[in-house]
């Protein structure tokens, strides 16, 4: 996919500009727990660059702040799940079923949040604490995360509001003016 094709330039430093704003984000924000504006740039990224940049993005901004944060068994789950999100923006916004705007902006961040991220890093706390996990191990899991995941979607939500259609006018005029 990604790595057989030759890419512009400028899309690889718009992909890598965007990885260091989330990983800039999550590293400034880190005495708020589940308050950062990571899962936001990573749903702007996917909005504005596409589903498959959204999903390197996502993927790249989780690997790269987890140096900082720390390395685990749960990097893993982490690039996946804001990728998806990413992926999930991307495609979303192309198909026009979400609007660049600030309302639905907010409105998706804080289901993503909740729904996509949350559903997958909740029952992986799971898949990496025993070899045999149980329905109520994964619904205790996501009862136990709920009130951080709503956080995690009201952060987003936030960050949508006051950033996203300022970085979105910024990416989109970037892109026009280097024909990314």
């Amino acid at each position: 996919f990604f790595e057989g094709r030759h890419h512009k330039t400028g899309k690889l430093v718009m992909i890598s500009v965007l990885s260091a704003l989330v990983v800039g984000g999550r590293i400034a924000f880190y005495s708020f727990p589940q308050f950062k504006p990571t899962l936001a740039i990573v749903i702007i990224a996917g909005a504005c660059m596409g589903a498959e940049s959204g999903f390197i993005v996502g993927a790249i901004s989780a690997f790269v702040s987890n140096f900082y944060f720390g390395q685990g068994p749960w990097t893993p789950w982490q690039m996946f799940a804001f990728a998806v999100v990413g992926l999930a923006s991307g495609i979303l916004f192309q198909k026009g079923a979400i609007h660049k705007s600030r309302i639905p902006l907010s409105i998706y961040g804080f289901v993503a949040a909740i729904v996509i991220y949350g559903g997958i890093i909740n029952p992986a706390s799971v898949l990496m604490m025993t070899p045999k996990p149980t329905a109520e191990m994964i619904l205790s899991a996501y009862a136990a995360g709920f009130a951080l995941d709503v956080m995690h979607g009201l952060a987003t939500a936030f960050f949508l509001w006051l950033i996203g259609e300022a970085l979105i006018e910024k990416i989109s005029r970037v892109r026009k003016k280097y024909g990314v």
